[in-house]
């Protein structure tokens, strides 16, 4: 015999596929402004970026500049890199700015997905760090991704062992930085023994 809670699940799904309908609106909106962000130039999808950052420092959300600033994320990466975000990249990303993760197999675009949330985030003026889990990843995807953020007129750095202070500096006041766990932490570390800001690096 079924008990209930099995039950439950079978007719409403379970809260992570609750969550995941709940998007699909959010979605749509995005999708429903690709024809009109397709038509922009290239110089068009730069100064979109400084509007959204405009409406930001003027108190607009980043939640209501969502849709807006993924549809303009969109195409940067369909023209930078010749990948268009699928809708389930779209709503791993959602997941992603809202502070859930977001369990992605290998292949399925997770690096690509970063990038929604990275740009919205980066809308505020702050740094925006990517972590991963070795130098390789963290250079080969600044390389990469860092296409999409030019696109999009942001800047981006990556941090790795044997830079000396004024690279660091440089990578960390990029809009977006790529850095692994070891040297994020060790910086911090290091950051923590020196005697004035103007030493830090972060």
């Amino acid at each position: 015999m079924l008990e209930f809670g099995t039950i439950a699940k079978k007719v409403f799904g379970t809260v992570n596929d609750r969550r995941v309908r709940a998007t699909r609106p959010l979605v749509e909106r995005i999708n429903a402004m690709e024809p009109e962000f397709e038509a922009l130039s290239d110089r068009e999808i730069v100064a979109k970026t400084e509007e959204y950052r405009k409406r930001v420092a003027e108190g607009e959300s980043l939640d209501d500049i969502l849709p807006e600033a993924f549809a303009n994320c969109r195409e940067a990466g369909r023209r930078a890199l010749g990948l268009r975000a699928f809708d389930v990249q779209l709503i791993g990303a959602v997941f992603l700015h809202r502070g859930s993760i977001a369990e992605m197999k290998t292949g399925e675009g997770k690096t690509l997905v970063a990038t929604f949330p990275a740009y919205l985030n980066a809308l505020t003026g702050r740094n925006v760090r990517i972590v991963t889990v070795n130098d390789y990843l963290a250079r080969r995807d600044a390389e990469w991704m860092g296409k999409v953020y030019s696109a999009l007129g942001m800047t981006t750095g990556v941090v790795h062992p044997g830079q000396d202070e004024s690279e660091k500096k440089a990578a960390y006041r990029s809009d977006i930085t790529y850095a692994t766990n070891n040297e994020l932490g060790f910086d911090y570390l290091r950051d923590n023994m020196k005697s004035s800001l103007a030493d830090m690096t972060q």
